[in-house]
């Protein structure tokens, strides 16, 4: 028997590509001599469609597309994430599914039974959970097919009352099949992967695993399809931040013949980079955008956007504006335009002089001579993002914006100027990984100038000005954050771990005085690059 791995990168609401898609890869397993071919959680609508699951068209649309698939189901069987009407009247409306399609047909339904509802998910506010257990019987073998979640019920402190595989070990399986939308963060292929072999382990059983792979604007996910023995072995990992397709001999599977075993080598900072480039070039290309605009300031956080830009987009589709004010220094516009230069990347110089000064002499009369302050600071960002958004309202710009994680959480920045942007390309990622992408960046050779990764960060909006003069040193500062923001730990714990008292109070006041920026900037502002409706038309 063979069974395919169909490791997609799906667009939310697009059913005629993603079911293009689907029968390619289909048709392509037919040729191949495959038996079954397993597609991932939700692969038809994509994944996360959230509220578009309240449209019963939206999930009509769904099952017509899925009625058609099955018919290229002759001499292939396939296993599609699919939602699916709920025929009771009791409980939520739909099911999370797996759709058997097998002679033409949709033969089965294997619903999910574990739904979250944490992080970035919300399943159960739209789905109902199953609570009837069967098996796939498919050429002589007993399947257990279950989705993403269902397999997660296997840590210390479960969130679960019930094990979906404890329901169906009894029915005495030959393998597992999950498919799963697993979204992609710095952790979460350790997580994921010691999550599947506690599986394959506990129950004795190889498990193909597929995954979604592709940006769905805010959520990145990183493929990483895997196949793996009983005893928790890897036999083959797919690739990452890319689609896959591969061909399996169960018998292989079952004998625990490795084929390529572990393929991803990369660092984690690696994974972080190639995810960003990623998540930029399937966010413009889901809304039919293909060039972007940015500040270039000379500083680090922009140059990195740019170059992030640069690799998914192409060099001469990131506009690069250097907009210098009376405070940059002469290194700042310099290493810039060596930056430009390097990537091939367009630029334009324009200053900001003249706009200033016509702020500060209408003003004047209403500042009753008060000394400059962060007021005349926040002027000169806004007067740089009018711009920019001129630019980008005038020639079909998307606007990147370049603030990191670390100011955003603590409110270093102007709201409707450096915080515009449709698109914050390192909105998730702290000051100090920035720097680690710049070398990254750098490994091989120098594509961003030297000065700009070590001179001591600014935003140079006032003579000698550093980051340092409104902030703690970036080190101590994402320390703080990391435990706070990922780790949930209060005040109280940080400080039993070692921190300064005085410090970690500071900092944690300025998270939580800020969220008014955080609410109204681009954590909460980006256009969802989803699609629905006719082929000519964009629902966002």
């Amino acid at each position: 028997m063979k069974i395919a791995l169909a490791q997609l990168n799906y667009h939310i609401g697009n059913f005629a590509d993603n079911k293009r898609k689907i029968i390619r890869k289909i048709q392509r397993a037919e040729k191949a001599g495959v038996d079954l071919v397993v597609f991932a959680e939700l692969a038809i609508s994509g994944y996360p469609p959230r509220d578009f699951l309240e449209f019963e068209d939206f999930v009509k649309r769904c099952n017509t597309a899925i009625d058609e698939i099955a018919a290229h189901c002759t001499k292939t069987a396939a296993i599609i994430g699919t939602p699916v009407f709920n025929p009771n009247k009791k409980g939520k409306p739909l099911y999370n599914a797996a759709a058997f399609l097998w002679k033409g047909k949709v033969r089965k339904h294997f619903l999910k039974t574990l739904l979250p509802n944490y992080d970035v998910f919300d399943e159960y506010r739209y789905f109902e959970p199953n609570r009837h257990f069967k098996i796939l019987t498919f050429k002589g073998f007993k399947i257990a097919v279950n989705i993403c979640e269902d397999l997660w019920n296997v840590t210390e402190n479960p969130l679960y009352t019930i094990n979906p595989m404890d329901e169906v070990i009894g029915m005495k399986p030959d393998f597992i099949i999950n498919i799963a939308a697993s979204p992609f963060n710095y952790h979460q292929i350790d997580i994921r992967t010691e999550v599947l072999r506690k599986n394959a382990t506990k129950y004795h059983l190889p498990l193909f695993y597929v995954n979604h792979v592709g940006a769905q604007t805010e959520l990145l996910f990183d493929g990483g399809s895997l196949v793996m023995d009983s005893k928790g072995k890897i036999l083959d990992e797919m690739a990452y931040f890319k689609e896959d397709f591969r061909v399996y001999e169960l018998d292989d599977i079952l004998q625990g013949r490795v084929i390529r075993g572990i393929t991803n080598q990369r660092p984690v900072i690696g994974m972080i980079h190639d995810a960003l480039v990623m998540g930029i070039r399937n966010y413009f290309k889901k809304l039919g955008f293909g060039r972007a605009i940015l500040g270039l300031s000379g500083g680090i956080d922009s140059a990195v956007t740019a170059v992030l830009a640069a690799k998914a987009l192409g060099p001469g589709n990131v506009y690069n504006v250097l907009l210098p004010s009376r405070f940059s220094s002469g290194h700042s516009v310099t290493d810039a335009v060596n930056l430009a230069n390097n990537m091939d990347m367009p630029y334009d110089i324009i200053e900001i002089e003249k706009p200033f000064r016509a702020f500060e002499e209408t003003l004047k009369p209403f500042f009753k001579g008060l000394p400059f302050d962060v007021t005349e600071e926040n002027l000169q960002a806004r007067i740089r993002g009018v711009i920019l958004m001129a630019l980008s309202n005038k020639f079909g710009y998307i606007l990147l914006n370049t603030s990191n994680k670390s100011e955003g959480a603590v409110g270093y920045g102007t709201l409707y100027g450096d915080m515009n942007g449709g698109l914050s390309v390192l909105g998730d990622v702290y000051k100090t990984q920035v720097f680690e992408l710049a070398r990254y960046i750098n490994r091989d050779s120098e594509i961003i100038p030297e000065n700009i990764i070590t001179k001591p960060p600014s935003a140079e909006l006032r003579p000698g000005q550093k980051d340092t003069d409104s902030l703690p040193d970036y080190e101590s500062l994402d320390e703080i954050l990391y435990q706070y923001i990922e780790k949930r730990q209060g005040p109280k714990e940080i400080i039993e771990m070692g921190f300064d008292e005085k410090l970690v109070r500071r900092i944690l006041k300025m998270v939580n005085t800020n969220e008014y920026k955080r609410d109204t900037s681009y954590f909460k502002g980006i256009v969802q690059s989803f699609w629905y409706g006719p082929e000519d038309a964009h629902r966002g």
